[in-house]
This record gives C-alpha cells, structure tokens and sequence, in this order.
C-alpha cells in the first residue's frame, strides 16, 4: 500500500532528469494528502476558454513561468494560490519529477509535488471549473487505462489516458497523464501502456504526449 512516507522516500533519492532548450517554461503543482489509508492526489477540471490549448481539460494547478517568479517551484505555488487559493508555503515539498516536454505545443512542463495534512477548502478561481482529489490506486488501476483518439490540429492522434471516477466523464491525458505515469513508476507501478520517456538533456528537448 501506497503512503506519503513512501513517497517522501522514494522522491528523496530521486535526481530529476531537466530539459533545456528555447521553449516556453510552465510548471504546475501535485499536491497529495493521505486520508485514512489512501493518499489522494490533487486534480483541477480547467473552464472552457476560447484561446486556450487546454481548455476543459483535467490537469494540475500550475501556469506559465513569469519572469518575476524567480524560478519554477515558485511559480507553481503562485498559480497554485491563484488558480484554487491554496498556499503551499504551509504545505511540506517532496520533490520534483522530469520535466515534460509538449508533443503539441512547443512548452516544457516541471512538476513540483508537496503533500498537506488538511484539505483546506479550495476556491477555484475564472481559470478553473472544479477542482477534486483522486485516490493513487484508482489512478493504478489498469482497468482505467486505455488508448483515446483525441482531435488536435484537425487530425486525429491517439494518447494513452486514465479514465476519472465520478458523475460525468472526465479523462487525464497528454502532460499531465505523463506527469501521473511518471509517479506511478516511481512507486513500483507503472502504467500498462508504455511508460514515460524521460526528459532530454541536450539543448533539443522531446518526448511524446
């Protein structure tokens, strides 16, 4: 079973793989809580915006990487704060996984993990639609993974995905399902799909979505 001691362990040994190049940097925050025996993972469900390539989608709090942000952790903890009004200066930072680099959209992605005792209730700002925790071992569950055709660019492209429990359909593909491969794998237990590619250290960064 899963706990954030292991994870605190398994993060502390952990030496990121970084991506370097031109493109544009955004950084975004994954923020565990154990309950009882389940540690949960924190999600946000983005509002449908014109103009924005992740409209709708499920994903983690997190943005774009301002020149006044010093350096990436921090602008995860600034989105973090503006997006769903949770301050991750009293939460306690784990680690940091590989970058990811946008199949799509020219973009880097870093993710910062931080785990907090209480679930303070969130206040999703415009940008969010609803913001809801997912249980690790639901996230591991073989059944919920499944390749989807999803339409980008006026084609049709295939990505693996984990289906989300709850009322209404909701599926975490692309940056942020990577983001979850990559945690999982760490744990011991990789998706059934193929797993993620580690980040490039040469001044030409890849990977698929």
């Amino acid at each position: 079973m899963t706990s954030i001691a292991e994870i605190r362990r398994r993060l502390a040994g952990y030496r990121p793989c970084l991506a370097s190049g031109d493109r544009a940097r955004a950084a975004v925050a994954m923020v565990l809580h154990q309950r009882q025996e389940a540690v949960h993972l924190l999600f946000i469900e983005r509002s449908q915006r014109d103009g924005d390539p992740w409209s709708g989608h499920v994903a983690f709090p997190g943005g774009r990487v301002d020149p006044g942000d010093g350096n990436a952790r921090r602008a995860a903890e600034r989105e973090t704060r503006e997006e769903i009004g949770l301050d991750l200066g009293k939460a306690d930072f784990l680690g940091r996984l590989d970058d990811v680099t946008g199949a799509t959209l020219p973009i880097i992605v870093s993710g910062f993990v931080y785990t907090v005792e209480i679930r303070d209730r969130l206040r999703p700002n415009h940008e969010v639609r609803d913001a809801f925790w997912v249980k690790l071992n639901v996230l591991a569950d073989a059944g919920r993974h499944r390749e989807r055709s999803f339409r980008i660019d006026n084609a049709d492209r295939r990505f693996s995905s984990i289906d989300l429990p709850g009322t209404r359909e909701r599926v975490l593909w692309g940056i942020s399902y990577r983001m979850v491969a990559q945690l999982l794998a760490l744990l011991g237990r990789p998706s059934r799909l193929s797993p993620p590619a580690r980040a490039s250290r040469g001044p030409k960064p890849g990977g698929a979505a």
